[in-house]
């Protein structure tokens, strides 16, 4: 008899599947078990699709493109290049202490379970009604508002689409605004109501579309941009001129240190999805982990590439430009305008980066699914 998969604490009988003269153990449902929790979701998903799900969730085109004017704004180039080492080199080491409790208890809406357990007995209930209250309600915040970005998003490029601001284009209105979010609120929540093995489906394509869109605007924005910031610039430029009168050069930087803090997030998403993913407590860690390395990567290339065609800050943040103040659209519309006599490139890849944002919020609510699922399980946190 072979054993394949062996964990270090083995299984219970009830954890082993027979198959002729193989045992095949799931390392995840064996620990479940000793915890004497109960497995009841399928695990469908691979560590491909969990690392796919959670790189998507924390989608660095979502929170560079929808924050770049903030940090344009408070310090920029200084704040948004050394302030997303800065911001990585910390969330590198969080991810690494999560990873290393996932380990242990790879359960569905771990942070609610995992504080009850590391509390003990007698702060367990407290602990884990509070942490789950403000993962709750900071998931459901965080639905909401990206999905309102999204609007915004769509909002931006029906207006550069028919001339822009200053060409008489379309600004629609805070009415037409609210129904375009609430007509993206209902279109996730339809999908999210989908199968498990569908949901994985599109988080790798979403993955795929994520490091592909990125790795294109990473380049293409400077190498079409006529003009380009000089080295020098990149690495010593800090943007005092926030409009809004702050003198303080370290609040400026700490302001402009948000956006790089803000997108760096949701790499707890993995852990939301692990009693999903086969040898979770394997293979969940490794999905935090490698989600955290390639978005810091990948987003710290994306922030230099298209802070290199920033020329002039206070044009790309002024509200009468044609994209009504949104830097990142601005930006992009003005590198292919500037060049080719149209915008039109420019609206291509802003809505690139939309699309991203859409599936972003489309793995956001799997985890608010999830993490209510944890709530009502029969294991409870006894």
């Amino acid at each position: 008899m072979v054993l394949e998969h062996l964990d270090r604490i083995f299984p219970s009988e009830a954890d082993l599947s027979q198959d002729g003269n193989n045992v095949r153990i799931d390392t995840g449902e064996s620990r479940l078990a000793q915890l004497g929790y109960y497995q009841e979701l399928d695990r469908s998903l691979s560590v491909i699709s969990n690392f796919a799900l959670c790189f998507v969730t924390i989608s660095v085109l979502q929170g560079i493109t929808t924050l770049y004017s903030q940090g344009l704004q408070y310090g920029c180039p200084i704040s948004v290049i050394y302030g997303w080492l800065i911001a990585g080199f910390f969330t590198v080491f969080v991810g690494l202490s999560m990873a290393e409790i996932c380990s242990s208890y790879p359960t569905s809406g771990g942070l609610y379970y995992w504080s009850a357990k590391l509390a003990g007995p007698s702060w367990a209930p407290f602990a884990s009604w509070l942490t789950c209250w403000f993962n709750m309600v900071g998931q459901w915040a965080n639905t909401t508002s990206v999905d309102f970005s999204l609007a915004q998003m769509i909002q931006v490029i029906i207006l550069l689409s028919t001339g822009g601001k200053n060409g008489s284009g379309y600004l629609a209105s805070k009415y037409v605004l609210i129904c375009i979010y609430g007509g993206i609120l209902f279109v996730h929540g339809v999908l999210n109501i989908l199968p498990v093995k569908f949901i994985s489906i599109l988080g790798n394509v979403a993955a795929a579309w994520n490091i592909i869109g990125v790795s294109l605007l990473m380049v293409l924005i400077p190498f079409v941009a006529p003009k380009r910031a000089s080295v020098e610039y990149i690495s010593t430029h800090f943007n005092t001129d926030t409009a809004v009168g702050i003198q303080s050069k370290p609040y400026i930087f700490v302001l402009g240190l948000l956006m790089s803090s803000y997108t760096l997030a949701g790499y707890d998403a993995s852990v939301h999805l692990v009693e999903e993913t086969k040898s979770a407590d394997r293979n969940g860690p490794k999905g935090i982990i490698s989600a955290i390395l390639v978005s810091f990567i990948v987003g710290w290339g994306y922030l230099l590439g298209i802070t290199f065609a920033v020329t002039d800050i206070p044009h790309l943040v002024n509200p009468n430009n044609d994209a009504g103040g949104y830097a990142a659209a601005q930006l992009f519309y003005d590198a292919f305008e500037s060049r080719y006599g149209s915008g039109v490139g420019g609206i291509i890849c802003f809505g690139v980066a939309a699309v991203a944002i859409f599936f972003c919020v489309m793995e956001w609510y799997m985890h608010s699914q999830e993490m209510e699922q944890c709530l009502i399980h029969p294991s409870g946190i006894n």
